[in-house]
């Protein structure tokens, strides 16, 4: 990543590479591969390249989006999240694009020796991952600023990122891996909604129609929940594309994680909750997968 100058730390770039969003990287790969070695099959040198690039890819998006809404005048100084990096001052313009670069370039690195290691399909997948994570507000009409945000998350860490990491092993798109894909798509775009909740406000008066300022809050809210129990509700249905057995329901334990999250995010408006909150969704979701992951395995 580039160096930071001044007052910029690793501290900084940490904030900038926003932390508490990486679950939403490393979750699918964990699923996706915990269903190839179903199989017979785990490559060491495969799955850590693609937990490495899916880093790189969230990362490089973290600060794209830093970068480009602060060009944009999105985040302003009466935000309830958290202070982003160009738009706060406290690292150059120039310097977070750079780091923007040099994330997604080692994400490029990882994904040659996937494509050399696995397939040219993983090519395709890596490059529509990388422009994803560009466009969400960089570009003419970035898609984040039409309430699609959720969409695409869904889309990329989910479906792409569970039936690629599957695909990287086996070399091959099993039914359930898109089965799977599911519930790990609806929690990593319920990260999203939880920070779109946030910052509906502040993104109403800058025109940024997230799907939060589209629907309002209190049908996002409700949004978020069917999200967050449609993950618990989809995850045993891999059980119809090829017997898992019960193992399926292990993910349930952590239900009671999952509705305390949503009756927070029902009641609250302010921002340190929610920003907890935001915390929280990304531990579900990790949680959540590394269950799912192991209900495979043991079945």
């Amino acid at each position: 990543m580039a160096r930071a100058t001044g007052s910029a730390s690793w501290r900084i770039w940490l904030m900038a590479s926003r932390v508490r969003t990486l679950p939403a990287a490393v979750a699918p790969v964990l699923v996706g591969t915990a269903l190839a070695a179903t199989s017979g099959t785990f490559r060491v040198g495969v799955f850590v390249a693609a937990l490495l690039g899916a880093l790189f890819i969230q990362v490089g998006t973290n600060l794209s989006n830093d970068y480009s809404d602060a060009r944009r005048g999105a985040d302003t100084e009466d935000r309830l999240g958290p202070v982003r990096v160009t738009a706060g001052g406290l690292v150059p313009p120039k310097q977070v694009l750079r780091a923007t670069y040099v994330s997604f370039s080692l994400a490029v690195v990882c994904g040659i020796y996937l494509v050399a290691m696995s397939g040219v399909e993983l090519l395709v997948i890596g490059v529509l991952s990388i422009l994803a994570g560009v466009l969400y507000t960089g570009g003419p009409r970035p898609y984040g600023y039409e309430g699609l945000g959720e969409v695409f998350v869904f889309l990329f860490f989910g479906v792409a990122a569970v039936a690629g990491s599957t695909f990287a092993q086996l070399e091959t798109f099993p039914a359930e891996a898109f089965v799977l894909a599911v519930p790990v798509g609806l929690l990593a775009a319920a990260i999203l909604v939880v920070n779109n909740v946030r910052d509906l406000d502040t993104d109403r008066r800058v025109a940024k129609r997230t799907l939060a300022v589209r629907l309002g809050r209190s049908r996002t809210r409700t949004m978020f929940a069917v999200m967050v129990y449609g993950a618990f509700l989809t995850a045993p249905l891999a059980i119809f594309a090829r017997p898992l057995e019960l193992w399926l329901f292990l993910p349930w334990l952590t239900l009671p994680l999952a509705a305390k999250l949503v009756r927070t995010v029902r009641n609250h408006s302010d921002g340190p909750t929610l920003n907890a909150a935001l915390a929280r969704s990304g531990q579900l979701q990790l949680v959540f997968c590394v269950l799912l992951a192991a209900g495979i395995l043991a079945s």
